[in-house]
C-alpha cells in the first residue's frame, strides 16, 4: 500500500524553519538585562559598594526577530537605606524591598524563566546582553564575592551593546559615552514617553536598539562577548617586559595576611592580567599593605579606579593610578632559576621563613610531610641565600591545588630541629622581590650624612629638674609645647625641650623638658598637669635628668619605675662630650655652662693631626630651635652622631684652645645580621667621617660567649 503523502505544516510561526531559512544565521538569544543598586546609577553604577535591588530582562530571538516576556524582579538588600537619586528615579521604598527576596533566590527565578522563554523561542545556548560592563563587573560579580554566592557560567560572558552599537556606528559617540536614550536618538527610533515604569522603558528601548541593529549592514554584530575571568591566574613578569601604565593601579591598605587571591577576589568581576597581582614589601622583607594590580586593558584599570575605598573585610582600601615602571620594578626579575621555579602554572606558592640555616631540601620535605607534597619533591623548593650564597633562612614553595596548600598552612609554627617554622601564602612578584632584594643590595642598608648635629650633651643628674609630657597630639610641635607650657616656658633651659620619636621615627606622644631648676619643674607640673592641648589632655610629672636621657637612650620609665635601655656597658649611657670654651663666635657663655665637662670615653685618643674646631651653626644657636635628636632608633641606625665639619671661616678665627671633638659613640642593635662583617658593618657609615682607628673599634655586646664562627649581634662603633 503506498502511504499517504506527508500533510502541510499548520500555518503559523515556525522559528527552526524560518532560522533554516534566513540568509543571515544570527547569534543565539540574547537575554537584554538592565539592573539597578540602592546607591549610584549610570556610569558610576557600583562605584559606591551598595546591594543590588532590582533586575529587569527580556529574552530576544534574533534570526526569528521574535522577543519574550518582559520580566522585573526586586532583591532584597542588606542595608535597605535608597540614596535620593535612586529614591527618585525607581519610586521604590524601603518597606517593598524588604518583602522582595535575597539575591541568592531572585538569581534561580532568573536561571528557571530565562530558560523557559529561550526553549518557547527556539531553544539554544542564550548570552546576556547589558548597556555597558558595569551592571556584571560592578555590581553582580563583586556582590556575589561578598556574599559568597557561585554565579552561573552565564554571567561569566555578555555582549555589550554599546560596543555592539559603535562597531555599526563608529562615528558616534566613544562607547563609554553612549546611553540607552542617545543610542535610540542616533537610530531615530520612536520610544514610548507614557512608560514609567523603571528599568522596563531601558529594557524595551535596548530591544528596540538591537532589532534595528540586526537588520543593519555589519555582519560582525554579537560576535565578540566580552568575557569575565573566572580565576586569577598566576605568573612570572621579566623586567624585560613592557607594561602600559594606564593598565596599572595600586592598592593601598591590604591585610598584612593577604595574598594575591585576595587581592583579586577584590576586583572579581575585573580582568586582571597573568601574574598581575604584585605585593609590596618592605625594607625587612615583610608586607607593607600595598600592591601593584595590571590588568587587560584601560578600560579595566578605569573601572577598578572606581572601587576606591571599597571593603576587604572590614578594612577600605584604597586604589591609585600608577606606572608600568613601577609595576615592573616590583613584580620583574631577571633570574633564570626563579623564571624555571615560576614555570609551573596554577600552582600555589607558600613561603617558608626562620629555616635553620643548614636545613636542605630533604628537611623541609619532612617537615610538610607525605599528607601536603610539594609539586615536583625538591624541584618545587627555592631557597633564598645571599650573594655569596650563605642560605637566609626563606624558601618557596610550591603545591599544586588549594586543598595541599592549606594542609601545610597547618604547619605554620611547627618545628624543624629547634626552630619553629612561619608559613605564609605567597605570590610570584613576592618570590621576584625577595630573590631581587639579596641578590643584589648589600647585608645592611647604607646611611646618608647626618643633616643636623647635636650640639650638647645631657647633663647628667639626680635631682628632678625636667618634666615629661604624657599624651601629646602626634602633630604636637615645639611651638604647640611652648604655648602649653605658658609662664613656665620662661623657665625652661636652652635646647632644653626634646621630642621621643618610636621606632618608625614618628613622634610618640611623650616630650621631656629640661627646667632651670626642680622647684620650676615642680610648679610647671603643678599647674600644667592634664591640661588640654587640642582636645587632648597632657600629663606633666617631673623626672630627673638621668631618667630622661635614660628614655631618649632607648629605656623605659613607668609607673612601676625605670627601666635601663637594652645596653650592657656604662659607656652607652647618654653621651656627654667635652665642654666648648666660652668663645662669643661659637657658643654664649651661660649656654656653655649649662653643659659640664665629662668625656665620653675613659682613653682619649691621640689625633695624628690637628682636628677641625666643633662648630654649632648660628641659626641654630636661638633659644628652643634645636632639639634633641635622641630617641630609640629604629634597627641598624645609629642613636648619636657626631658635630658638623667647621667652615674654614671660622676654623680661622678660632682660638687653638678649644678642644677638640673627642669622639662619638654609635650603637646598632635589633638588626644586625649574625653573618655581617666587619665590611658590611663599615659600609654602613661611608658616609660619616671616622677616625684612624676605627676599623679596630668594632666591639660585640650583649651576648654570651661565643664560638669563633659565630658572629655577635650587636656591635658598638667607638
Amino acid at each position: 500500500m503506498t502511504p499517504p503523502p506527508p500533510q502541510p505544516a499548520p500555518p503559523g510561526p515556525n522559528p527552526a524553519a524560518d532560522a533554516a531559512a534566513d540568509p543571515r544565521p544570527g547569534p543565539g538569544p540574547l537575554v537584554v538585562l538592565f539592573g539597578a543598586t540602592a546607591g549610584a546609577l549610570g556610569p558610576d553604577l557600583g562605584s559606591d559598594e551598595t546591594d543590588l535591588i532590582l533586575l529587569v530582562w527580556q529574552v530576544v530571538e534574533p534570526r526569528s526577530r521574535q522577543v519574550g516576556t518582559l520580566h522585573k524582579s526586586l532583591v532584597r538588600a542588606e542595608a535597605a537605606a535608597l540614596s535620593p537619586q535612586c529614591r527618585e528615579a525607581s519610586g521604590l521604598s524601603a518597606d517593598s524591598l524588604a518583602r522582595a527576596e535575597p539575591l541568592d533566590k531572585v538569581l534561580q527565578q532568573f536561571s528557571q524563566l530565562v530558560s523557559g522563554d529561550v526553549a518557547l523561542l527556539g531553544g539554544g545556548p542564550y548570552m546576556l546582553c547589558t548597556d555597558g560592563q558595569q551592571l556584571l563587573r560592578q555590581v553582580l560579580h563583586p556582590e556575589a564575592s561578598r556574599k559568597n554566592l557561585v554565579l552561573p557560567d552565564t554571567f561569566f560572558s555578555f555582549y555589550d551593546l554599546r560596543r555592539e552599537f559603535h562597531v555599526q556606528h563608529p562615528s558616534a559617540s566613544p562607547a563609554r559615552d553612549l546611553t540607552v536614550a542617545t543610542m535610540a536618538q542616533d537610530l531615530g527610533l520612536e520610544t514610548d514617553a507614557t512608560e514609567d515604569d523603571f528599568g522596563v522603558w531601558e529594557v524595551k528601548t535596548m530591544v528596540a536598539v538591537i532589532l534595528h541593529l540586526l537588520d543593519g549592514p555589519s555582519g560582525q554584530l554579537f560576535s565578540k562577548p566580552e568575557v569575565v575571568k573566572q580565576k586569577y591566574e598566576t605568573g612570572p613578569c621579566s623586567k624585560a617586559n613592557v607594561v602600559d601604565s594606564e593598565t596599572v593601579v595600586r592598592a593601598r591598605g591590604l591585610p598584612w595576611q593577604s595574598s594575591d587571591q585576595d587581592v583579586a577576589r577584590f576586583f572579581k568581576g575585573l580582568n586582571i592580567a597573568r601574574g598581575g597581582v604584585a605585593l609590596c614589601l618592605n625594607a625587612q622583607g615583610r608586607r607593607n599593605g600595598e600592591a601593584l594590580i595590571r590588568f587587560v586593558d584601560s578600560e579595566q584599570r578605569d573601572l577598578a579606579l572606581q572601587r576606591h575605598k571599597h571593603h576587604m573585610g572590614v578594612r577600605y582600601i584604597e586604589v591609585y593610578k600608577a606606572t608600568g615602571e613601577e609595576f615592573v620594578k616590583i613584580a620583574g626579575g631577571t633570574s633564570l632559576e626563579v623564571a624555571r621555579f615560576l614555570s609551573r602554572e596554577d600552582q600555589v606558592i607558600l613561603r617558608l621563613r626562620g629555616l635553620p640555616f643548614s636545613a636542605g631540601p630533604a628537611d623541609v620535605l619532612g617537615f610538610l610531610g607525605p599528607e601536603c607534597p610539594v609539586t615536583g619533591g625538591a624541584d618545587g623548593l627555592l631557597f633564598v641565600r645571599h650573594p655569596d650564597g650563605r642560605p637566609t633562612g626563606d624558601a618557596f614553595a610550591l603545591f599544586a591545588c588549594e586543598e595541599l596548600a592549606q594542609a601545610a598552612l597547618r604547619r605554620h609554627k611547627g618545628m624543624l630541629g629547634k626552630r619553629y617554622i612561619e608559613l605564609f601564602r605567597s605570590t610570584a612578584a613576592e618570590v621576584q622581590q625577595v630573590l631581587n632584594r639579596y641578590a643584589s643590595g648589600p647585608l645592611l642598608p647604607t646611611l646618608t650624612a647626618p643633616l643636623l648635629p647635636i650640639p650638647f650633651p645631657l647633663a647628667a643628674g639626680t635631682g628632678r629638674d625636667c618634666v615629661r609630657l604624657r599624651g601629646l597630639p602626634y602633630t604636637a610641635t615645639i611651638e604647640d609645647i611652648l604655648s602649653f607650657l605658658g609662664e613656665a616656658a620662661a623657665d625652661i633651659r636652652p635646647h632644653g625641650v626634646h621630642m621621643v620619636l618610636n621606632q618608625q621615627g614618628r613622634p610618640s606622644g611623650d616630650a621631656f623638658i629640661q627646667m632651670t631648676s626642680a622647684e620650676r619643674a615642680l610648679a610647671a607640673a603643678q599647674r600644667c598637669h592634664k591640661k588640654a592641648m587640642k582636645e587632648r589632655y597632657v600629663e606633666v610629672v617631673p623626672c630627673s635628668t638621668e631618667e630622661m636621657s635614660r628614655v631618649l637612650m632607648g629605656g623605659t620609665l613607668g609607673r612601676s619605675g625605670m627601666s635601663p635601655p637594652p645596653c650592657k656597658l656604662p659607656c652607652l649611657s647618654p653621651p656627654a662630650y667635652a665642654t666648648f670654651q666660652a668663645t662669643p663666635t661659637l657658643i654664649p657663655t651661660e649656654t656653655a655652662a649649662l653643659y659640664p665637662s665629662s668625656a665620653l670615653l675613659p682613653a682619649a685618643r691621640v689625633p695624628a693631626a690637628p682636628s677641625p674646631v666643633a662648630y654649632y651653626p648660628g641659626p641654630a644657636t636661638q633659644l628652643y630651635m634645636n632639639y634633641t635628636a635622641y630617641y630609640p632608633s629604629p634597627p641598624v641606625s645609629p642613636t648619636t652622631v657626631g658635630y658638623l665639619t667647621t667652615p674654614p671661616a671660622a676654623l680661622a678665627s678660632a682660638p687653638t684652645s678649644v678642644l677638640s671633638q673627642p669622639g662619638a659613640l654609635v650603637r646598632m642593635q635589633q638588626g644586625v645580621p649574625y653573618t655581617a662583617g666587619m665590611k658590611d658593618l663599615l659600609s654602613v657609615f661611608q658616609a660619616y667621617q671616622l677616625a684612624p682607628d676605627d676599623y679596630t673599634s668594632l666591639m660585640p655586646v650583649g651576648d654570651p660567649p661565643r664560638t669563633v664562627l659565630q658572629a655577635p649581634k650587636e656591635w658598638v662603633c667607638l
